[in-house]
């Protein structure tokens, strides 16, 4: 989608800017010649993480804007009114602010401890209110301004907090705080929205959930810019207190085919989290008719002790030092059981039963015909998880690693 030039001169303060989404906001907007506040926390090169807010900046002074980065943790009050201020005294003022920032733990109840709880919490509510409040002062004195809260519509189906109620509770603490905010400055002339993608987006979060497979049925960040880039180019005082989603976004302005934003064209995309058009009980019960079906056909896929002896086989040093966790399987449907696999200790064992050393880091829940198709590589873990067919305890991050096996387990089986 192409640039207007309407947002030249503007200033834009943009939380969590230094990678991802917040960034391809901040180069839409330096290629209509903005000025840009990167806030964000990473200063030094991170081990795993791309970017930090100097080399973010160097990329908006070279695609046409303008960049000030500054060193914030959206944790620390002073931080965050001193990046404003420092903004305000170079730029001149501050006509956007972008809440992007934002941490993510797919963690139950029992299994998120509260300095977990807390970072969620103080990054996602408590950051949106704190680099609100401190930036409207000046978004009242701005030029069209608008705030842009990157989190979901206020969606109280049950499905979407059962699993991971921390998370739940942070994310829609952004989107009530769009909610509320919209109402209570809307005689002030400030638009206040709330944008979230329709399917995944290739982010490093993402990366870090689901691995180079999960990225491969994402889209590109460059759908979040460009639906940002419509939101905060139309009239505040009258397009406000809207939860917009990024594909709906771009339809309205007459953006039909979204498949150049996919990141491989003509794959399944995986649905985002808190849209019921992805709402995984519809999807578990289109799968059991499904199977209904393929059991009416007399397909066999193998067995569950099959796909256990060929991980035992597969189990060495090497695997072990790669994912160095150990998890239970409490598989239900035709081929029902539990099983354990540690891939922690000596070279790594598996079998039947309840892991004998004690209690697993991570149990999986979930039907066996879905546990044979996602060790034959036919069903995506992180898209079963998303789809609510495979149910997590445990340590989200040591599940993720499994797809190392799994990729092993392909040829095997």
């Amino acid at each position: 989608m192409l640039n207007t030039g309407k947002l030249a001169g503007k200033t834009l303060f943009i939380t969590g800017a230094s990678r991802g989404i917040g960034k391809a906001i901040a180069l839409k907007a330096a290629r209509d010649g903005a000025n840009v506040i990167i806030a964000a926390k990473t200063a030094a090169p991170h081990p795993t993480l791309p970017g930090t807010i100097y080399t973010a900046a160097k990329e908006v002074e070279e695609a046409g804007g303008h960049c000030l980065p500054c060193v914030v943790d959206i944790r620390d009050e002073s931080a965050v009114i001193g990046a404003v201020e420092e903004g305000v005294t170079k730029f001149g003022g501050i006509d956007i602010l972008v809440n992007n920032a934002s941490a993510i733990s797919l963690t139950g109840t029992l299994e998120t401890p509260m300095k977990r709880y807390d970072l969620m919490n103080n990054i996602n509510a408590r950051g949106t209110y704190l680099c609100s409040q401190a930036c409207l002062p000046y978004l009242k004195k701005g030029k069209n301004p608008h705030i842009l809260t990157l989190s979901p519509p206020l969606n109280m189906n049950p499905i979407w907090f059962k699993n991971h109620v921390a998370y739940t509770m942070a994310k829609y603490g952004m989107s009530m705080c769009a909610l509320g905010m919209a109402e209570e400055f809307k005689d002030d002339g400030i638009a206040v929205n709330a944008l979230w993608p329709k399917t995944a987006i290739a982010t490093a979060a993402m990366k870090m959930l689901g691995g180079e497979e999960a990225i491969k049925q994402c889209r590109t960040v460059d759908i979040m810019a460009d639906a940002a880039y419509v939101i905060l180019t139309r009239d505040s005082r009258s397009y406000t207190g809207q939860f917009l989603i990024d594909e709906d976004v771009l339809r309205d302005v007459g953006v039909t085919d979204m498949e150049p934003y996919a990141c491989v064209p003509g794959s399944t995309l995986l649905p985002d989290f808190f849209l019921d058009e992805a709402n995984p009980e519809k999807l578990l019960k289109d799968h059991h008719k499904m199977e209904k079906l393929e059991a009416s056909a007399g397909s066999s896929t193998g067995n569950v002790a099959k796909v256990f002896e060929t991980i035992k086989s597969l189990c060495d040093d090497e695997l072990v030092k790669t994912i160095n966790g150990v998890f239970e399987f409490d598989i239900h449907g035709k081929d029902a059981g539990l099983w354990y696999l540690d891939l922690k200790n000596g070279p790594g064992s598996a079998g039947s039963g309840s892991y004998p050393g004690g209690q697993a880091q991570c149990t999986m829940s979930l039907d066996s015909e879905d546990f044979l198709k996602m060790f034959q590589g036919q069903l995506n873990p992180t898209q079963a998880f998303m789809s609510g067919k495979l149910k997590i305890k445990g340590d989200m991050m040591i599940a993720m690693k499994l797809e190392k096996l799994m990729g092993k387990m392909k040829s095997k089986l």
